[in-house]
């Protein structure tokens, strides 16, 4: 009996959740990062106005790499509903839900496997490659069926437009997570994943 209630006793106080406190509160607190970096608003290619560049998806694949893709991707979601609840763009952040999911699952896999230098850099180029055909899938679908009305009208602007922005999106968001990571990784990443230096 004795044995029973201890055991009982020790289930009761055993956190089984997957993302403990200082998970969630540093999860929480990217997301509100994330939704202040999305109104920065940056135009990359000349005379299209509607592809502008905003830094929100580097503190989503910040938390992917520490946390891994599920988190990572819980904060980019989170962030682009924000965005668009506050400026009514629900397709915009649809579009947006994509494209952190084609960044940041590819990246944050791949370096929860290995968590070095280099494999961080080659899970960032292939979200890079993930996002920019993403990016082509969710225009020519949820593009195509609630904002330009016609395949015609985006397939012109492919090649010259939305694969060149996508590009040196994910590159400068890239560069950006590198940065950022290498310097709040050992404060937020729990210490049993923590990487030396890298």
């Amino acid at each position: 009996m004795a044995e029973k209630a201890r055991s009982a006793q020790n289930l009761e106080f055993t956190n089984t959740n997957k993302w403990d406190t200082r998970q969630l509160v540093t999860m929480a607190l990217m997301c509100a990062i994330a939704a202040l970096l999305s109104f920065i608003q940056i135009p990359l290619i000349p005379g299209v106005t509607f592809l502008t560049y905003d830094p929100s998806l580097m503190p989503a694949m910040v938390c992917g790499f520490a946390f891994g893709p599920g988190a990572g991707i819980a904060v980019g979601a989170v962030a682009a509903v924000i965005h668009g609840l506050i400026l009514g763009e629900w397709v915009g952040s649809l579009m947006n839900i994509v494209a952190t999911l084609c960044f940041v699952w590819p990246a944050a896999a791949l370096y929860r496997r290995k968590r070095t230098f280099k494999q961080g850099v080659i899970g960032l180029a292939a979200s890079v490659l993930a996002a920019t055909a993403g990016a082509i899938a969710a225009n020519l679908t949820i593009g195509v069926l609630f904002w330009y009305g016609s395949v015609d009208v985006i397939l012109p602007m492919l090649l010259p437009a939305i694969v060149p922005f996508n590009l040196v999106k994910g590159t400068v968001n890239a560069v950006l997570t590198l940065i950022v990571y290498k310097a709040v990784s050992n404060l937020i990443t729990p210490k049993k994943s923590q990487v030396k230096g890298h």
